[in-house]
């Protein structure tokens, strides 16, 4: 316990030491919201890496593979299909260059989707950020379970958590990524193999779990394997996480190479995570761990890699990985809401002109009150599982549609684009509540919301816009460049 309490202390005084060290760089808006447009390509592919991995897969992926075996694939298959298509966005994301999704939606369609599309993404990305907070807190009482509770292990990742992504912004979270990605990817070539070994080699974990943990659709059937891997991957294609990243590139050519070595490691990564979850499930097939399957990585890398000081120490670099990528993501899923509300709402409608030292300091504050509510729902989160698929789906149905819409499509317009941002985010939100779900048929109550809230979005977005005037001339142009 010793051994992880030093390593976990380690990182956190290293990311927190690159944020220090970053912090004498930002002084403009686009410093702090885009890294001065400055980030070169292995930058950019550890921190597209690092805040896309994060506790959906380390956790909600992962008690999925506990319990399905490698049919959990399909949730990060979904990302791996959205990934070759942003190859062909990235650069066309990097030549529009300006700061948030929703200043992409109001150039292209109108002030409307802008607002619109700030609330959707801060019902997502601070739903994603709050169950970042939970897989840190509960790492926090597996290494001290006497002292820190899981709860106040929430408290204490939120603090964390809304310290480093205060500091510097964009470039902080950009530099501290380059060393957790590169901790994690490390650790986990490391880690399988010696587990592997320990379970009893490949064949006796073949034996010891069910036939379908290794097929393609496992105990799934389509329908759900569908409902993993489409959210997933329509969040990936509008992840404006994402496109923040590729503002901050410092070239369209660097934004696309960093998509080609962002798939080739994510493909190796998520895999990596389902196999350690299916590995561990042939270690530890029963105890506390089966109640909170979620836990299964972590409790692997604690009880585990042991016997030996080199497995020991491989055990505390595993959990301290695991343990990082959470910060990680959790930073920028953070982050990104932030700049929502101090671009899109607080220089745009409150305060144009607002000094670059007085958007500084509001673009801290919103940090510190989006990291306050993440919190609260993370206090009242139960499954990671769902509440992961829950903020896909939001952005997924609500802004994924309008903003490939925006680089594809010369009809899609501005009534359009309201219609289906407010259908998705409506449908999503509404679908769980007891009024509305008591009242649907059977069939479709034990459906996720991804289906109903996309269909109802796409038919809003097409019918609207072709039932309306086309967007004028010049919205069109700057994303259609003759």
């Amino acid at each position: 316990m010793t051994l992880h309490a030093i390593v976990l202390g380690i990182i956190v005084l290293t990311l927190l030491t690159v944020s220090l060290a970053r912090i004498g760089k930002v002084k403009t808006k686009a410093d702090y919201l885009v890294a001065g447009r400055s980030l070169p390509t292995f930058v950019l592919v550890f921190t597209l890496l690092s805040s896309w991995i994060g506790s959906g897969s380390l956790l909600g992926g992962a008690e999925n593979a506990y319990r399905h075996g490698f049919a959990a694939l399909w949730q990060g298959g979904g990302g791996w299909a959205g990934l070759l298509l942003i190859y062909f966005i990235a650069p066309r994301a990097r030549k529009f260059a300006q700061f948030t999704i929703p200043d992409l939606l109001e150039a292209r369609y109108n002030q409307t989707a802008r607002l619109l599309g700030v609330i959707a993404v801060l019902f997502a990305y601070t739903a994603i950020t709050s169950y970042q907070l939970t897989g840190g807190g509960d790492i926090l009482h597996l290494i001290f379970p006497t002292v820190i509770t899981a709860d106040l292990g929430k408290y204490i990742i939120a603090a964390f958590v809304i310290l480093f992504t205060a500091i510097a912004g964009m470039s902080s979270v950009a530099y501290m990524d380059v060393a957790i990605g590169s901790l994690t990817t490390v650790t986990m070539l490391i880690a399988l193999p010696i587990l592997i070994h320990h379970a009893g080699g490949w064949p006796h974990i073949t034996q010891s779990l069910p036939p379908t943990h290794f097929q393609v659709l496992g105990d799934f059937t389509l329908i759900q394997g569908l409902e993993l891997f489409l959210p997933t991957c329509l969040l990936m294609l509008g992840n404006q996480a994402m496109y923040q990243k590729f503002f901050s590139a410092r070239s369209e050519s660097a934004a696309r190479n960093a998509v080609v070595f962002w798939i080739i490691g994510t493909v190796v990564l998520e895999t990596i995570i389902v196999a350690l979850a299916v590995v561990g499930s042939v270690l530890f097939p029963t105890g506390e761990v089966h109640d909170h399957p979620r836990e299964i990585l972590a409790w692997t890398a604690l009880h585990g890699l042991n016997g030996s000081p080199i497995l020991s120490l491989i055990g505390a670099l595993l959990m301290g990985a695991i343990f990082a990528k959470i910060l990680s993501t959790a930073n920028n899923f953070l982050f990104s809401p932030a700049t929502n509300l101090v671009n899109d709402i607080f220089i745009r409608y409150l305060a144009p002109k607002a000094s670059n030292k007085r958007i500084l300091a509001i673009s801290r504050l919103m940090v510190v009150l989006l990291g306050c509510w993440a919190l609260y729902q993370s206090l009242h989160t139960e499954s990671v599982l769902k509440k992961t698929l829950y903020a896909y789906t939001i952005y997924s149905a609500a802004l994924t549609p309008v903003i490939l819409a925006a680089f594809y499509s010369r009809r899609a317009n501005g009534h359009g684009a309201v219609s289906a941002i407010a259908a998705g985010t409506v449908v999503t939100v509404c679908w769980d509540l007891p009024l509305v779900h008591h009242h649907l048929p059977a069939w479709l109550a034990a459906r996720d919301a991804i289906f109903p809230a996309l269909v109802v979005s796409l038919l809003c977005l097409v019918v609207v816009s072709a039932a309306t005037r086309p967007p004028s001339r010049e919205q069109v142009a700057q994303f259609f460049p003759e």
